[in-house]
């Protein structure tokens, strides 16, 4: 059987990974849902790929590597499996007849952390803790609230040792990040954007990491990742706004570039001074669209690199749709063309972006992508708190 294109991707480093940006929970009926939206002629290929990339029977064989989830994504669960989450509700309600409706959100999204986190432990165990690595998020309206997400993130961590904290990329996120560190858990800088919150998070990571030494932590099942949330970069704050106050064209290309050229930096400042994290890139898209032919610019320009690719359902499909049979080769450490990277530094929204000095951590609260996420996250959450608030019994 040929390979898939993400088998492809990874063939290009050996330490490359791709990650399931979703929970487990439902990529079984995710899965039959899209073979049933598929041409009949291709269903027995990718039924087969879409078993190579998970396969919760043979979890040594699992290509995917790790999971990230985030509000919108475990909001998803619930609109997928209903009845399997309000059973989760109604038995933490059965449990706790007195339960406000913001703890029992609370107890419901842990939960769904834990139970998504033990259907990748076999990949953790086999691989010797470095894979099988899941997501669970600190919540998205504490943001700002140093104590509230310590206190969550050790809840979170408490579920199972493959639960890595995903804390947001604010200045108290990153002293968050040091002190998990500190103490040997595992974290997923979210909210990310700019270069200057990449680079701080590395440095509280490094810091966490001299702590924990220096206190005998045991760091065996430890690890680091800083997510470029790189389309949200480019699409929701803005680059083309200000582009076009000052008469300067950007395609579409262009503005992939600028993600792009934000992430290679990144990437190649944390190899060249030792920090110990790894990057990992979200928000991917299948662009730009050049000739009519769609091309995976986030795929193809940072193949060969020693970083994570999490990719959502949707944009699974995509690339199963567009992708299929595309070979990849390495392109990590090439430029950005420099007539592209000179147009983009005119603009103040990248200039301070790709500078590692451009933003102040207290800064980086006020950030256009980092304000559209927080409150698209937030927003979430609501949701995901009127959902079990229905199930409260009423007096």
């Amino acid at each position: 059987m040929k390979q898939t294109p993400f088998e492809k991707l990874m063939e290009t480093h050996p330490e490359l990974e791709v990650w399931w940006d979703s929970s487990p929970l439902i990529y079984a009926s995710w899965a039959e849902g899209f073979l049933k939206r598929s041409a009949p002629e291709r269903v027995g290929e990718l039924r087969a790929h879409l078993k190579r990339l998970f396969d919760p029977d043979q979890p040594g064989k699992t290509l995917f590597r790790g999971v990230t989830t985030n509000p919108p994504l475990s909001l998803a669960v619930i609109k997928a499996r209903m009845p399997y989450v309000t059973q989760i509700v109604d038995d933490l309600v059965r449990q706790q007849p007195t339960i406000d409706k913001e703890s029992l959100f609370w107890g419901t999204y842990k939960e769904i952390v834990r139970r998504g986190a033990e259907m990748y432990l076999e990949v953790f165990r086999q691989s010797g803790y470095r894979y099988g690595y899941l997501s669970g998020q600190v919540d998205p309206r504490v943001l700002t609230d140093q104590e509230k997400m310590i206190s969550q993130a050790l809840e979170l961590a408490s579920l199972s040792p493959n639960v890595m904290i995903k804390v947001p990329g604010t200045r108290e996120g990153y002293e968050v990040i040091r002190f998990l560190t500190s103490k040997g858990i595992s974290t997923n800088n979210t909210l990310t954007f700019t270069l200057p919150q990449l680079m701080t998070c590395a440095k509280a990571v490094q810091e966490g990491v001299e702590i924990a030494k220096r206190n005998g932590v045991d760091l065996t099942r430890w690890r680091s990742v800083i997510t470029h949330m790189t389309a949200r970069y480019g699409d929701l704050g803005t680059l083309r706004q200000e582009a076009n106050v000052l008469g300067i064209e950007l395609t579409e290309a262009d503005v992939r570039w600028a993600e792009i050229a934000i992430f290679k930096k990144a990437y190649r400042l944390l190899r060249e001074r030792n920090y110990p994290s790894k990057m990992l890139i979200c928000s991917m898209r299948i662009s730009p669209e050049m000739n009519g032919k769609k091309y995976c610019w986030h795929l193809e320009k940072l193949a060969g690199g020693n970083i994570v690719f999490t990719c959502p359902p949707s944009f699974i499909e995509g690339v199963f749709e567009y992708l299929d049979g595309m070979d990849f080769r390495p392109q990590i450490e090439e430029e950005v063309p420099p007539e592209v990277l000179d147009k983009l530094l005119r603009i103040p929204y990248f200039e301070k972006a790709y500078d590692e000095d451009g933003f102040r951590p207290e800064e980086f609260i006020s950030h256009p992508a980092m304000i559209a996420t927080a409150k698209e996250f937030s927003k979430a959450t609501e949701e995901m708190v009127q959902f079990v608030a229905s199930r409260l019994p009423t007096s």
